[in-house]
């Protein structure tokens, strides 16, 4: 039994060595785009957006609000435009994300008690940027508004206690359950780095695979197992899925040690991780069989793991997605993992309440076990389609 898979891993190994795209794909890429995202996260929130302000007021009011508003952590007042027309031209050559505008007669207005117009405007093609800009113009709007209203309620001889009170009668005290800190990147990173792992285990599973159909090798690999299945693909698989396990667990010590990511049981995440990977591997596997072409196999998984980023629950909840899009989140193998991060590192939760989504990994491993008839058929009969 030992002596053919033995023999397998070892003809894997020796691919290896001949074949630089194993060493790229299972440690390079991973590990790059991992650090990649870790450095342009570094400091958790972008801030000091590029904006400019358009002061069609110019008074000393309306140069305190300049003032005021270059001051937010948000935005960093760029450019000073003349009008609406030269803002949008700075917004159009990307010099800027977004504009504040002062109308004429802010200050009168405000002194006299009316109400004046302020405008803004947000550049939502790039989304990051223009969604934070739109954050600290929104912010700096409503603090505005709120402070012409108490002007005006002191000059009706309401004391200042008594207007702060009028205009905001309940104080927020807001605590932020697992990110306290609204640090981008303990999301961010925790999500992305897992998608980009799940994209390459997809790719470099197929390609192990279906070369050996396009080569018509298939039969010689299956010669040195001993004519099975279950052995061949252990000994091809097995050092990947070390490989990427223990690729897995470095960045999960980078993460929750040595970045102090928030994780209430480090020990379900190491566990969950080999899961990971071996679910990674099914569904690849499920791919090849039903499609065992190395370029059209290689095109679906590189599709569904580029589609992993979208549709698995990241940056918008699977219950508010259109039902036929959501669903498809539900047969990736990264939706289960996020969801076993989500419980077992930010809520920290007992393992028992997660127990749904680690057999839900497993699962994924019986589907590809379902499928092995059809793909040793595929082995022992290569017909290479270009």
């Amino acid at each position: 039994m030992f002596k053919g898979l033995g023999h397998t891993i070892k003809r894997e190994l020796s691919r290896w060595n001949s074949r630089r795209v194993y060493l790229w794909g299972m440690i390079l890429v991973p590990l790059a785009v991992a650090f990649f995202l870790l450095d342009l996260m570094n400091s958790g929130l972008p801030t000091q957006v590029p904006s400019a302000i358009v002061d069609l007021d110019n008074t000393p009011m309306s140069r305190n609000l300049t003032r005021s508003l270059g001051s937010t952590e948000l935005i960093k007042i760029s450019d000073h435009a003349e009008s609406y027309h030269d803002a949008m031209k700075l917004v159009r050559s990307g010099k800027i994300y977004g504009f504040f505008v002062i109308p004429h007669d802010f200050e009168a207005k405000a002194l006299s008690g009316q109400t004046p117009t302020l405008t803004y405007y947000s550049n939502m093609t790039y989304f990051v940027p223009g969604t934070l800009a739109f954050k600290g113009f929104k912010t700096m709007a409503v603090l505005s508004s709120g402070k012409i209203v108490e002007t005006s309620l002191e000059g009706y001889g309401i004391s200042e206690d008594a207007a702060g009170t009028l205009l905001q009668p309940i104080v927020i005290d807001n605590h932020q359950l697992g990110n306290p800190w609204t640090n981008y990147s303990i999301y961010l990173s925790n999500s992305f780095i897992p998608g980009a792992l799940e994209l390459m285990i997809f790719i470099m599973t197929c390609f192990a695979v279906c070369e050996e159909i396009k080569r018509a090798t298939s039969r010689q690999w299956l010669a040195t197992a001993r004519g099975s299945l279950t052995k061949a693909l252990v000994g091809k698989l097995l050092p990947q899925t070390v490989v990427f396990t223990v690729i897995g667990w470095f960045l999960d010590v980078v993460l929750f040690r040595f970045l102090h990511f928030p994780c209430g049981h480090f020990g379900n995440m190491m566990l969950a991780m080999p899961l990971f990977v071996i679910a990674c591997q099914s569904f690849a596997l499920v791919i090849c069989a039903v499609v065992p072409n190395l370029r059209l196999s290689l095109s679906l998984c590189s599709l569904t793991g580029i589609l992993a980023f979208s549709i698995a629950g990241f940056s918008f909840p699977v219950d508010n997605m259109y039902g036929a899009i959501g669903i498809f989140s539900y047969i990736l193998p990264v939706r289960w993992y996020f969801l076993i991060y989500i419980d077992q590192a930010l809520n920290g939760i007992d393992i028992f309440y997660s127990r749904q989504y680690y057999m839900a990994l497993i699962l994924f491993f019986l589907a590809a076990a379902a499928l092995a008839p059809r793909l040793k058929k595929r082995l022992l009969n290569p017909v290479y389609v270009p």
